[in-house]
């Protein structure tokens, strides 16, 4: 039995239909210290059974070290949707509760081959020039979280230098406490620069570019 409902299956069949070029869930997993690893993989797999335009790629995070490098993964479970390339686009825990649809809508933007922003967006991320790690801390239950996480996403999409991390808060609880997570999403732009909550588009990218703009 899976973890997906028959009628979610079918909703998402639909959603589907519209694919137009393949895209590639690539998962890194491990069997210990890893609480929710297993299930993780089993709903990517049944995502990835709901159309013949989508992938499904297995990693193991301990022995496959040449794919860990490749993709610059720091912890499992970890969940790239990548298209013709690695757009940066990083999930690290299960991608559950409200996170489900994040991953459903960055698999139709990536098949797209595009990002979605507007030009004028586009244009201020063109100003990024070296690598910026987002991380949007969320938890399953919030239901502003994918805005943010989908915002860094698309950034990710249209600026090569950009990496951006969905992390799940309570798998996680390290990261949330060295980054004093108190409330989600809040999102990091490096190491030092937060934005609370989930901006506008417009916002969101200007703070991004500022933040950049400071760490140089």
């Amino acid at each position: 039995m899976g973890l997906l409902q028959e009628k979610d299956k079918e909703q998402i069949r639909e959603m589907f239909k519209i694919l137009t070029n393949e895209v590639t869930i690539t998962l890194f997993t491990q069997e210990i210290e890893c609480q929710y690893c297993h299930e993780t993989q089993e709903i990517l797999e049944e995502v990835a059974q709901l159309s013949d335009k989508v992938q499904f790629k297995l990693y193991n995070f301990v022995s496959d070290k040449e794919a860990v490098e490749q993709y610059q993964v720091d912890k499992a479970p970890a969940t790239i949707i990548e298209g013709d390339r690695d757009y940066g686009i990083r999930y690290y825990g299960i991608p559950s509760g409200y996170e489900f649809s994040s991953i459903l809508e960055d698999i139709l933007d990536v098949s797209k081959r595009d990002s979605g922003l507007s030009d004028e967006s586009k244009a201020l991320l063109k100003e990024i020039n070296q690598p910026v790690r987002l991380q949007v801390f969320v938890t399953p239950t919030c239901p502003y979280c994918p805005k943010a996480v989908r915002m860094a996403h698309k950034m990710a999409m249209e600026n090569e230098f950009i990496t951006a991390d969905m992390v799940e808060a309570t798998e996680f609880p390290e990261l949330s406490m060295k980054y004093n997570v108190r409330g989600v999403p809040r999102t990091m732009i490096g190491e030092d620069f937060p934005i609370e909550g989930a901006l506008p588009e417009n916002a969101f990218v200007q703070k991004v570019v500022g933040s950049f703009k400071q760490m140089q």
